[in-house]
C-alpha cells in the first residue's frame, strides 16, 4: 500500500512546485500583476492624440489602470504644480505625483517605491523611442531622453537616462 502513495506524494510535490513558480512569475516579473493589483493613475490628453493612448497602453501592461480625461492638460498641469518648462503632451497623477509626458512604467514604480519629496516625474517634450512615442510609425528610432525628477522649488535632477 506504501508503494501506491509513492506516484501520489509525486504528483502533489508536483502541482505545488508549479504553482509555486506561477505565483513567483506574477510577483517578479513587472507588469505581470493581477487585475486588482493594479494602481490607479489619471490622465489628462488630448482627445486626437495617438501617442498618448499607446502611453496609456504601455501604463496599463505594466501594472496601471488608468482613467484618461480627453480634455487637453495644459489646465491639469498647471492645477498640479508641474512647471510648463517641463511640459509635454499628457499629465496624469499618481498618489499625488505628477508624471508629465512619456514616462516609462518603471520609472512610475520607482517612483512610488522610493517616495521621494517631490511634485513627480516629467520626460519634456517627446522623444522617438520613449513610451508611447515607439510604435511602427518611428521606425525604431530611439532619441536619447532623462527622466527628470521634478522638485518642488521647481529644479529637476536626472532620475533616470535612456540611451
Amino acid at each position: 500500500m506504501q508503494e501506491q502513495n509513492i506516484p501520489n506524494i509525486r504528483r502533489r510535490n508536483l502541482v505545488a512546485a508549479l504553482l509555486c513558480g506561477a505565483v513567483a512569475a506574477h510577483v517578479i516579473v513587472p507588469g505581470r500583476a493581477f487585475a486588482a493589483a493594479a494602481l490607479p493613475i489619471e490622465v489628462w490628453k488630448s482627445p486626437a492624440c495617438g501617442c498618448c493612448k499607446d502611453w496609456i497602453t504601455h501604463l496599463e501592461e505594466n501594472g496601471f489602470s488608468a482613467t484618461a480625461y480627453d480634455e487637453g492638460n495644459s489646465e491639469a498641469r498647471e492645477r498640479l504644480g508641474m512647471p510648463i518648462s517641463y511640459g509635454s503632451c499628457h499629465t496624469a497623477v499618481i498618489e499625488g505625483y505628477v508624471i508629465e509626458g512619456h514616462v516609462p512604467a518603471r520609472e512610475i514604480h520607482r517612483l512610488l517605491e522610493e517616495k521621494p519629496d517631490a511634485i513627480g516625474l516629467a520626460v519634456p517634450a517627446m522623444p522617438r523611442g520613449s513610451p508611447g512615442m515607439d510604435g511602427p510609425v518611428y521606425g525604431g528610432v530611439k532619441d536619447p531622453y532623462d527622466v527628470l525628477l521634478i522638485e518642488h522649488n521647481g529644479e529637476a535632477r536626472v532620475f533616470q537616462s535612456y540611451r
